[in-house]
């Protein structure tokens, strides 16, 4: 009887997994995506962090919330590509991102790509605590179990964040007037 409950989960595992995957891989690509800058790295994270899950998706599948659980393995895979990333590469000038002129949302692309160049001059873990305060609207305490760091570290992460993003803005500010 035990033999025949295993083989059942074992079968049931893989399809859940699949339907939720199916269910949540826009999600997580969109989450990679505002995290890392780069849908290629935004890909990479998410198939690392997936992969891990599904082979441990019977622990998964049993959290509280299994989206935020393979939230965090997203973050962690981003964590652990640009620490790697840092020691063995010198990284190259990343190119200009120019905003195709589009005749319906020009104006708000813009602006979008001039928010996302402010943000890609922050650190990264500024950056990630940034993201995950305004695009998930996640508290500081959630935000610092994700990175790895206690509550008052992610406070201060989005705090020197914002205040980076100001000076800039001003600096910017007073260039143009």
């Amino acid at each position: 009887m035990e033999a025949a409950l295993v083989a059942a989960e074992a079968r049931t595992g893989p399809l859940d997994f699949e339907a939720w995957v199916s269910e949540k891989a826009d999600a997580l690509l969109r989450f990679a995506y505002v995290l890392t800058g780069d849908s290629n790295l935004a890909e990479d994270a998410v198939q690392d962090a997936l992969t891990t899950a599904c082979a441990r998706w019977g622990r998964v599948s049993r959290a509280d919330d299994p989206e935020a659980y393979v939230k965090r393995m997203v973050v962690n895979a981003h964590i652990s590509w640009w620490r790697k990333f840092r020691r063995r590469e010198a990284p190259a000038a990343d190119p200009v991102r120019t905003a195709r002129a589009v005749p319906d949302g020009t104006a708000a692309r813009a602006e979008s790509e001039a928010i996302w160049a402010l943000c890609a001059t922050l650190p990264d873990k500024q950056r990630a605590a940034v993201v995950l305060r305004f695009y998930e609207e996640l508290s500081y305490a959630e935000i610092g179990q994700l990175l790895h760091c206690a509550e008052a570290t992610a406070r201060s992460h989005v705090h020197r964040a914002l205040a980076a993003l100001k000076t800039t803005l001003s600096t910017e500010g007073a260039e143009d007037a």
